[in-house]
């Protein structure tokens, strides 16, 4: 199967102007009073310009507490104090790419090369089902034989898989290769959710030192232009994310906002969400720590990112460990995945232990699907699997339309309850059981009284003692 042609998209510009953002990241502090303008700015809900968010980035330390209550105080503003979960299935590690901080590269020769023939990937959606997943990423190496009719057969085939009694899942994702705009179309048919690209970097010279030139990742507009064709093939969600530890953290923070703020305009909504995975260890991988993020910066990029884009998704994944993920919760992230595995068939013949001979990197933190949703709870988070925005139509502009004036927390956290009374019900140890009894008392006791009240209270009650599921707002 040949690659896409390497036809750019109508609207590819080359938005990342190194020289620009450089001057912003070696721009002397600003005033105090400067920044807490610019917070006060982004608790209105406006998206932050590139030097708004640089001077966020070199704020003084004496400012840091003052960006992270702001931060908090927007997330829960917008999102509520909800965490969406998710789990990512590799579906093949076949990759044409020489990525120098990969597992996957194609001279590492140690690493166990495999695609899941479909009934393997029936058996691993059941495996997830019974932990009580609605939502998966779906994650493949760059490779001919990863192309748009394979991927979207994937894709039908997740959905079609139910386990009994009430195992179902009811949002596939993807983060694949960029693809030409016939290729999106394709994908976007069998009904995917969001379809994520990360640049890696947005630095052009390190981008160009990590990727060789003769892959087709070795071309860096490609890539930079791979949402955009998305966009143009209908697929009207889409992640953004960058690989933190290959050049300073500062450069890809702005670059990840220069690439919102370009979807913004160009197509008149940002990206759904936008990841900041830190480099992990790997097989057959030297990495070099000049880049490295240390806590304390990552938590504060994370921060950043919230406040300069109000209305888009953060996702933490489990490459970090469990009290990263605990502390840097509070500060702007809405999507975590959790019970992860990623290796080949790691849900159904995984080991207690890594195996990295199959694994793209290390995972930081790879507690029971059930120990993380008791941990949110206990932190008075409630644990969402929603989909009903993507199956209602609200995606895109259309989510916009909801999220811009603050509606979409009307929505979220009803339908959080909903999905997690499910999991209460159906997957839950009794210890879990018991703190997120306590939550939904808490969390009932905060509404108001009135129709929304009421509908959520039968609703819960529907799902507890009549086994309805897929209850949604």
């Amino acid at each position: 199967m040949p690659m896409p042609t390497m036809e750019l998209s109508r609207n590819a510009v080359d938005f990342i102007d190194d020289a620009r953002l450089q001057s912003l990241v070696s721009a002397p502090r600003p005033e105090p009073g400067r920044v807490r303008e610019i917070l006060a700015k982004s608790l209105q809900k406006q998206a932050l310009t590139l030097e708004e968010t640089a001077d966020l980035l070199n704020a003084d330390a004496e400012l840091t507490q003052e960006i992270y209550a702001a931060a908090h105080q927007l997330k829960e503003t917008v999102y509520g104090n909800r965490i969406v979960l998710f789990a990512p299935l590799y579906i093949g590690n076949r990759c044409v790419n020489n990525c120098s901080y990969c597992g996957f590269k194609a001279s590492n020769k140690d690493i166990t090369r495999r695609t899941l023939t479909f009934p393997e990937l029936e058996r691993e959606v059941v495996a997830l089902e019974k932990k009580g997943h609605k939502r998966l990423i779906l994650v493949y190496g760059e490779h001919p034989d990863y192309d748009a009719e394979f991927i979207a057969q994937t894709v039908r085939t997740v959905y079609a898989t139910k386990s009994e009694p009430h195992g179902e899942i009811r949002r596939v994702n993807i983060n694949a290769a960029p693809m030409d705009v016939e290729g999106y179309k394709i994908v976007k048919e069998a009904g995917i959710g969001t379809y994520q690209i990360f640049q890696e970097t947005y630095h052009k010279e390190t981008y160009a030192q990590c990727h060789p030139p003769k892959t087709r990742k070795g071309d860096f507009m490609w890539r930079l232009d791979g949402l955009s064709r998305a966009m143009d093939g209908g697929c009207d969600d889409v992640g953004i994310g960058a690989l933190f530890g290959l050049y300073d953290w500062r450069f890809e923070v702005l670059g990840l906002v220069s690439h919102a703020l370009f979807l913004q305009e160009r197509f008149g909504v940002g990206p759904h969400t936008i990841s900041f995975p830190r480099m992990r260890p790997a097989t057959n991988v030297d990495i070099d720590g000049t880049h490295f993020v240390s806590d304390e910066d990552f938590i504060k990029l994370i921060a950043v990112l919230r406040l300069a884009v109000p209305y888009t998704g953060l996702i933490m994944t489990a490459r970090e460990t469990q009290e990263v993920r605990r502390k840097a919760m509070g500060f702007g992230v809405s999507q975590i995945d959790a019970g992860s595995r990623i290796e080949l068939g790691g849900y159904t013949e995984g080991k207690e232990l890594q195996a990295l001979d199959k694994e793209q990197f290390n995972l930081g933190d790879i507690r029971s699907l059930d120990l993380v949703m008791r941990e949110l709870m206990e932190d008075d988070f409630i644990p969402s699997f929603c989909t009903s925005c993507y199956r209602l139509g609200r995606t895109g502009e259309h989510f916009m339309e909801f999220a811009i004036p603050g509606f979409i927390k009307r929505f979220c956290s009803p339908n959080a309850m909903c999905t997690l009374q499910e999991y209460l019900s159906d997957y839950a140890s009794p210890e879990t059981q018991a703190v997120g009894a306590r939550l939904m008392e808490k969390e009932l006791a905060k509404m108001e009284d009135g129709k929304m009240k009421s509908e959520v209270i039968s609703r819960l009650e529907a799902i507890r003692n009549t086994g309805k599921r897929d209850l949604y707002f």
